[in-house]
């Protein structure tokens, strides 16, 4: 059964790991998907050939979505290929980039940091708001970083996921009028190369062993969640900052 079938699915940062997989799961389920990507075309190819294998339909549109202008041609993209109406929005873009002390950063970083992960997801979310009516939902893409504070030299990361927690819940009480959901999920440790990069195999081991499931998730029950998120069986559920963490960590 596709429970997103004659949806419209915009997705930020969908050219690899988390995002790849959520825009993967929307077209199986039936959504038509923008897959919004930045870093590499390979990656958005392979994004875009996952998806031709499991029949979905999609358009890929480059966009710094840091950048105004960027994110309104994106917009004016969705609509001249799927139309006028957008029924979710996924804010998955962002990232650590280096694990810095407070000694170590500058405003260079911080300004990388703090837009790539909080910046985004205002200025996406109100360009394609107007699309979006009764029944629309957008997923936000927090951390267990911000409920921890996160791991050594990610204080930048961990408060800008922070803010887009807080973000989640007053848009929350703004969109529900409108009849529009917004709820975010907040991964723990995901197998993606997010921790090939920025994580040292020692303690995503360590941190694996002292999860209750004792192992680290994937990218794709991750997207599981956002899909049960955006579609008609959570239609109670808006304000939310969902753990997915295999027990490590309560809220």
């Amino acid at each position: 059964m596709s429970k997103l079938k004659g949806k419209v699915a915009v997705v930020t940062g969908g050219g690899r790991d988390i995002g790849r997989a959520v825009c993967v799961k929307m077209a199986k389920e039936g959504a038509k998907v923008v897959v919004n990507y930045f870093d590499s075309d390979a990656d958005n190819d392979a994004t875009m050939n996952a998806i031709k294998a499991v029949g979905g339909e999609a358009i890929a549109v480059y966009a710094d979505v840091t950048k105004q202008e960027d994110i309104n041609s994106m917009v004016a993209k969705t609509k001249a290929t799927f139309g006028e109406k957008v029924d979710i929005l996924v804010n998955v873009a962002g990232g650590l980039f280096a694990r810095k002390t407070i000694e170590e950063m500058d405003e260079k970083f911080y300004d990388l940091v703090m837009n790539v992960n909080f910046k985004s997801t205002v200025f996406v979310t109100q360009a394609f708001k107007p699309l979006m009516g009764k029944g629309g939902s957008i997923v936000n893409f927090a951390s267990q970083a911000a409920r921890d504070g996160g791991g050594g030299g990610s204080a930048l990361y961990a408060a800008s996921k922070g803010a887009v927690m807080t973000l989640t819940r007053n848009w929350a009480k703004e969109f529900g009028p409108q009849g529009i959901r917004i709820n975010a999920v907040c991964p723990g440790m995901i197998a993606t190369k997010f921790h090939d990069d920025f994580t040292k195999d020692q303690v995503r081991v360590n941190v694996a062993n002292a999860t209750p499931l004792r192992r680290e998730g994937t990218a794709e029950e991750v997207a599981d969640l956002v899909a049960y998120l955006a579609g008609d069986e959570s239609t109670f559920l808006t304000g939310n900052n969902v753990d997915i963490n295999g027990g490590l960590a309560f809220s």
